[in-house]
């Protein structure tokens, strides 16, 4: 199996970046990980409404040209499906038994995703209602993901 992970933006913190280094060490057991990282744009303290959409579909565009092939999509986005661990690791072996070996996490910017990269996407899931840096996202979704191999292997995980 293979997991890229398309995020708009680097990690500037060594912290952050320690730990997606030690969440993709331990997902390697599982699959392989790979990451594409799109530069952000320039955001205003206060954009409008047009500079936000302009912001969010340049980016939007630089996430849409990395080669998507056969993987199965899913954006993270605060309106998208809810799910538990389980649930997660569940969705995961699902898109594995019809027949997908690659799947992308797309992970927006401060503004979030364009509505062409959402509507691309398989699937919109939504870790919580709240809104967390996308740097710090990574994190939590590799987490997950490690969770969800663990969970499907039937390999102790914390609850």
């Amino acid at each position: 199996m293979k997991i890229s992970i398309l995020c708009v933006g680097k990690i500037k913190e060594a912290f952050y970046r320690d730990a997606v280094s030690e969440y993709a060490k331990r997902i390697s057991k599982y699959a392989t990980v790979d990451f594409y990282e799109v530069s952000d744009e320039k955001t205003p303290d206060s954009p409008s409404a047009r500079e936000t959409a302009k912001i969010l579909d340049a980016e939007g565009e630089r996430l849409l040209k990395h080669p998507g092939g056969d993987a199965f999509t899913i954006a993270l986005c605060i309106d998208g499906k809810k799910m538990d661990s389980v649930a997660f690791s569940e969705k995961i072996e699902e898109i594995k038994g019809k027949g997908y070996s690659h799947i992308r996490f797309v992970i927006g910017g401060s503004l979030g995703l364009s509505e062409s990269v959402r509507k691309a996407a398989d699937l919109k899931l939504s870790f919580s209602d709240m809104t967390f840096p996308h740097q710090l996202m990574r994190v939590i979704l590799l987490e997950q993901i490690y969770r969800a191999f663990r969970i499907s292997s039937n390999e102790p995980y914390h609850k």
